[in-house]
């Protein structure tokens, strides 16, 4: 007999909000936040705690050959698919202790509070956490989700390189995370993630709850801009080959294109490398990142097909070479009707106040969707403030959107009385 968790049925508040603390020592920050960059030695200390605190609440654990960790907790029918739940543990050079972490510890609260509570699904549930999200150390953001969904393989993902020229494959090694299960071979019955919403719109409307019916799709362009070295007070100005000059022309460019595409569209560089990177020293080289942002993936085509098409007026007159890569890409993504559903009624039945809403940032979920319905709940985070040490949020925040998350998941992977 199938019946549905009571209002009064909430997650654990004070173990959450301690267990993420916890985590936030691992690796921390110059500033209050975290520096737990993918496949470091800080990565694979908080895989360690995170590995340690899953088999205390009776999880099985299980990491494939991009390093995702998979804690399954049993269902009562050996041939339901299960639920997954997840997000990243990995951070931002400066980044925040919640962006991801929330998601993944969330998922572990809520697999402790069904433990206390004696509940168990006929669907198992699998707390998830995702190798390099970020994207900060090796690009693409989002990597371990997008091989397991078939975006990129396994071959591309392992030969990714750092700024310091270590691979992916050859770091995931080192940390001692290299998995025998094969990248995407397990299936799912559905896919939820939990997450801050990284942006202000939730804090500025006073609602607790976002509920995520869309996400956005993205271009990462990167630009390389070839010029001349040459000195900085001895050079003319008009025999100078800065590519410095083009950099900038182009960062205004982009400026121009999505305001001009507005409502419903971001542009910005938010990554630079100038060589020499000498004080005095015109740069002969620079590489940079574009950054676009749409739901609407015509309108998403549309900029990155524009920006491509006026660089070489920028830089042709300047004489400076340029070649651009698309390095990161994935189309807006629509969540699964059914799965938003049950996390608005979630937030209904806890009393939560919400309100729909677009990510503006990139997730797992969004790979996860192309194989499996999903869907995401977001908690506010002060000032919308993420990517940055000062990220915040409440603990009544926090618990608040993890109590939607569990009544979300284990209604999803049916409650047996």
């Amino acid at each position: 007999m199938v019946a549905a968790p009571g209002e009064n049925m909430r997650v654990n508040a004070d173990r959450l909000w301690a267990t993420l603390m916890d985590m936030a020592k691992i690796g921390p920050g110059i500033a209050g936040g975290n520096n737990r960059q993918t496949l470091t030695d800080e990565d694979g200390e908080g895989r360690k705690l995170f590995k340690t605190w899953c088999e205390d609440a009776g999880l099985t654990v299980g990491v494939d050959k991009m390093g995702t960790m998979f804690a399954t907790r049993p269902g009562t029918d050996p041939e339901a698919l299960p639920v997954y739940v997840g997000s990243h543990l990995d951070t931002q050079p400066t980044g925040g202790k919640y962006d991801g972490v929330l998601g993944v510890l969330g998922a572990l609260e809520v697999v402790r509070t069904m433990n206390d509570l004696g509940i168990k699904t006929k669907h198992p549930i699998v707390v998830t956490n995702w190798t390099n999200e970020e994207g900060a150390r090796f690009a693409p953001a989002m990597l371990a989700s997008g091989v397991f969904a078939g975006v990129h393989t396994l071959e591309y993902a392992y030969d990714r390189k750092d700024p310091d020229g270590k691979t992916f494959g050859d770091e995931l090694k080192r940390i001692g995370w290299l998995g025998d299960e094969e990248v995407g071979a397990r299936k799912m019955h559905a896919y939820f993630e939990y997450h801050i919403e990284q942006g202000p719109i939730l804090e500025a409307e006073e609602k607790t709850i976002g509920v995520v019916t869309h996400c956005q799709g993205l271009w990462w362009l990167e630009f390389t801009l070839t010029g001349r070295e040459a000195h900085t007070g001895s050079t003319p100005m008009n025999m100078r080959v800065n590519a410095g000059l083009a950099m900038a022309r182009i960062m205004e460019m982009v400026q121009t294109v999505a305001m001009e595409n507005q409502p419903g569209a971001v542009g910005g560089v938010g990554q630079v490398f100038f060589s020499p990177n000498s004080r005095n020293v015109l740069p002969g080289k620079v590489v940079f990142t574009v950054d676009i942002r749409s739901p609407d993936k015509d309108k998403l085509d549309r900029m990155r097909a524009r920006i491509e098409a006026e660089a070489p007026g920028i830089t042709e007159p300047l004489g400076v070479g340029c070649s651009i890569e698309a390095i990161g890409h994935f189309a807006p993504v629509t969540f699964d009707p059914t799965l938003v559903t049950a996390v608005r009624t979630a937030a209904e039945k806890l009393g939560y106040s919400h309100m729909n809403i677009i990510s503006g940032a990139g997730h797992d979920a969004c790979w996860a969707a192309k194989v499996a319905p999903a869907t995401m709940v977001m908690c506010p985070c002060v000032g919308g403030l993420s990517h940055n040490e000062a990220e915040d949020i409440s603990k009544e925040w926090a618990s608040a959107g993890c109590d939607v998350l569990f009544h979300a998941v284990v209604e999803t992977a049916v409650i047996m009385e």
